[in-house]
């Protein structure tokens, strides 16, 4: 099978040794399984917590080409953390006939198999939310003392290694002088062609444009706010531009501005890539909409019923989806969760010491070998400052492997069965209308859901046999799901087989 690898690492501070540890256990998966590998695609610091990357974004589309079969991924978190990308993307792969394949997680193509990926997947996720929820409460804290939280600190700042900040006496120079001409009646063009032409660039490195003027003019941090989620800390930062400049620049700005378009929201269906017509058997995908009387609504809609070829009735998401999250909830059973805990746990016992921990490993036992040679030599009285330069040199270079591997080992997150069985009951047990908890069973345990107007059939991992839904069923279901308090664990018939 002709496969293309697709590696990914999320951080600027990570290395190439990431990206170098995946390829090489991909090649090795790929010759150990008869798969030819014809292609990469390789993202560097970029998170998968979207699916906006470049290189990922040209896989997809090149498997229009259908010149490979599948997708080979160190482990599936390197494809994407998040589920509705996931199961989008995967949608858009599988009708060029292409899947994706973990080299990590020995994971079977059965009904078992897919199951197993739903928690792996589910559970990344939840990581990266948890890592996420950590990371902004130490952003939370060092806004409180008005420090850097690690992004560009704009023109005319810098920040020290205390996450401090200074003003930038050249950048400075050059915010004046932006607001001083504004001021004064020159024009945004007249500005940006002025800055360019003298090869000013922005706080990022680049030319100045319309966007990146009007960014800087509007900034309150130039006369001395700090600002963190909206809230503005008054003498937070350095002053740079007094308040009668600021605002006579912010008065001429309000003056020609245009009324900026609104932003729209994105809703979330969660059966997106799972639910089909019944009649025709045709995806059916999630729209909304504002009525007359202002309500927003958001539905399902057979894609031949647009087209005016299948009778299938929309139908409203939130209708659909409780139904579908009820029926399968019964499948956490304290049985079903010990097993699928057990399942998952074992397919996380792979390989914990990856190849790139093993690469820094090495050269960190390389370095401390050099620099014993290195004090060997100086005691034999051997050019004692050449020596000692590199002696400084190799445990520099030390200090700066043992800060990857750091890195590396914080970068795993090796799941066992309690953690695997915690996360499963708080799903059986959660708040049934949270919608964390619908996506996590929704994701697990549902593979397809054929949709009628009176019924509908589910097609569960795990489960040989489809269920059946009918509007006696329904009626019931409507009752549960309304009586169901947060923690409530439904019982049913479906089990897995």
């Amino acid at each position: 099978m002709n496969v293309v690898i697709y590696a990914r690492y999320s951080s600027h501070i990570q290395t190439e040794q990431s990206i170098e540890g995946q390829l090489q256990i991909c090649y090795e998966f790929a010759k150990n399984n008869g798969h030819i590998v014809i292609g990469e695609y390789i993202d560097r610091a970029q998170s998968g917590t979207t699916d906006s990357r470049a290189e990922f974004q040209r896989m997809i589309a090149d498997s229009d080409k259908h010149t490979f079969e599948g997708v080979l991924v160190y482990q599936l978190d390197r494809f994407a953390r998040n589920r509705y990308d996931s199961a989008i993307n995967k949608a858009k792969l599988k009708k060029n006939g292409v899947r994706v394949i973990s080299a990590r997680e020995n994971i079977s193509d059965d009904a078992s198999g897919i199951l197993v990926e739903g928690v792996l997947e589910s559970m990344a996720e939840y990581y990266s939310a948890e890592l996420s929820q950590k990371i902004r409460r130490g952003m939370d804290i060092n806004a409180e003392k008005c420090l850097s939280n690690g992004s560009n600190p704009g023109l005319g700042y810098r920040a020290d290694e205390e996450r401090r900040f200074h003003i930038d006496l050249e950048g400075a120079a050059v915010v004046r002088e932006i607001f001083e001409q504004y001021a004064s009646g020159k024009t945004v063009t007249e500005i940006i062609q002025s800055l360019n032409a003298r090869q000013i660039k922005t706080s990022q490195g680049k030319a100045f444009n319309k966007n990146s003027l009007h960014r800087l003019l509007r900034n309150k941090r130039y006369i001395g706010y700090y600002i963190y989620k909206g809230t503005e800390t008054p003498g937070g930062m350095p002053r740079i531009i007094e308040d009668e400049l600021f605002e006579r620049v912010q008065h001429i700005l309000d003056r020609n501005k245009k009324a900026p378009a609104r932003s729209r929201g994105r809703e979330e269906y969660l059966l997106t890539t799972k639910l089909f017509c019944g009649y025709c058997r045709e995806m059916m995908t999630g729209y909304g909409g504002t009525g007359k009387s202002g309500k927003a609504y958001h539905y399902y809609a057979c894609n031949n019923f647009k087209r005016r070829k299948c009778k299938k009735k929309v139908i409203g998401k939130e209708k659909i989806e409780d139904h579908v999250v009820l029926e399968c909830r019964k499948l956490l059973t304290d049985s079903n969760i010990e097993r699928i805990a057990s399942a998952v746990a074992d397919v996380c016992k792979t390989d914990q010491d990856t190849s790139s921990i093993k690469r820094i490993k090495a050269a960190i036992q390389e370095a401390d070998t050099a620099i014993e040679n290195l004090w060997k030599a100086l005691e034999k009285g051997q050019a004692a400052d050449m020596i000692t330069e590199r002696i400084e040199k190799r445990q520099h270079e030390k200090e700066e492997l043992e800060a990857q591997l750091a890195i590396e080992m914080g970068k795993q997150v090796i799941l066992t069965a309690p953690q695997i069985r915690a996360y499963l009951y708080s799903l059986k047990k959660g708040d049934i209308n949270d919608e964390n908890t619908k996506r996590g069973i929704i994701n697990i345990f549902l593979r397809a859901v054929y949709l009628y107007d009176d019924r509908f059939t589910l097609i569960l991992n795990g489960s040989e046999k489809p269920v059946t839904i009918d509007d006696a069923l329904l009626d019931e279901i409507d009752e549960e799901f309304a009586s169901a308090p947060p923690d409530c664990s439904c019982r049913g018939r479906a089990v897995l087989s």
